[in-house]
């Protein structure tokens, strides 16, 4: 009888090389107390933040939204300024911590089981991810990419090139999960397939972008159908 080993059956190298997840409106709820924060900042600048104003600057970093409040104000402080003050408010509101998103939890819990690399890629600075993420913990993701971190910020796909070079991994072959219509320009250009969940936004079916009411169900099998092909 030979006693020379037998050769064993190799695991199929998985397609699906990492998730790339948004926090603000994909996993935590958190868009209307950044509504809440703009409007009080802008009242007390003597200015009025509608609905409309919110919506278009969801997804957009401070400094960007600032330069939108300074236009819609007069107001005479930098873009940096009102971002400080929009940071400040917003910490503030979430001291008692952001509800998350149906499924959010579940689906990163998935994913680490798995053994599938997760990065949090958020427009947020780095000064306020973890009491924002507090309810999944920022322990949880095997890495993140914060909005004050990169040389172009969402809708650019700098983001998300970043992420996936820092997991080693080829963006190609990534999911990324998003909310906003920056977001989800961002995450495409970058070449990822991109699911959108949209919250407060619409987000209009485009090549490359698969649209869900929810995280709800989301499951392995599923997230590695979508880079089947790549």
């Amino acid at each position: 009888m030979s006693s020379e080993p037998t050769e064993t059956a190799r695991t199929p190298e998985r397609r699906l090389q990492a998730v790339l997840m948004d926090m603000d409106g994909t996993l935590i709820d958190s868009e209307h107390l950044w509504d809440e924060a703009e409007a009080e900042l802008v009242a007390d600048l003597g200015g009025v933040w509608t609905e409309e104003d919110h919506l278009r600057n969801v997804g957009n970093a401070a400094e960007p939204v600032g330069r939108y409040i300074i236009g819609l104000t007069g107001s005479d402080l930098t873009p940096r300024q009102i971002a400080d003050r929009l940071y400040e408010r917003f910490l503030a509101k979430l001291e008692e911590g952001a509800d998350l998103r149906p499924g959010a939890k579940e689906l990163v819990a998935t994913l680490t089981a798995a053994g599938v690399p997760i990065s949090l890629v958020t427009s947020t600075e780095r000064s306020l991810i973890s009491t924002a993420i507090g309810g999944i913990g920022l322990e949880s993701f095997d890495d993140s990419v914060a909005g004050d971190e990169v040389s172009a910020n969402k809708p650019d796909p700098d983001p998300y090139l970043r992420a996936a070079r820092r997991l080693g991994v080829d963006p190609r072959r990534c999911v990324a999960l998003e909310d906003s219509v920056v977001g989800v320009a961002s995450a495409s250009g970058a070449g990822c397939v991109t699911v959108a969940v949209p919250h407060h936004v619409e987000i209009e079916p485009r090549e490359g972008v698969v649209i869900r009411d929810s995280l709800v169900g989301i499951d392995l099998e599923w997230l590695e159908s979508l880079v089947a092909d790549r």
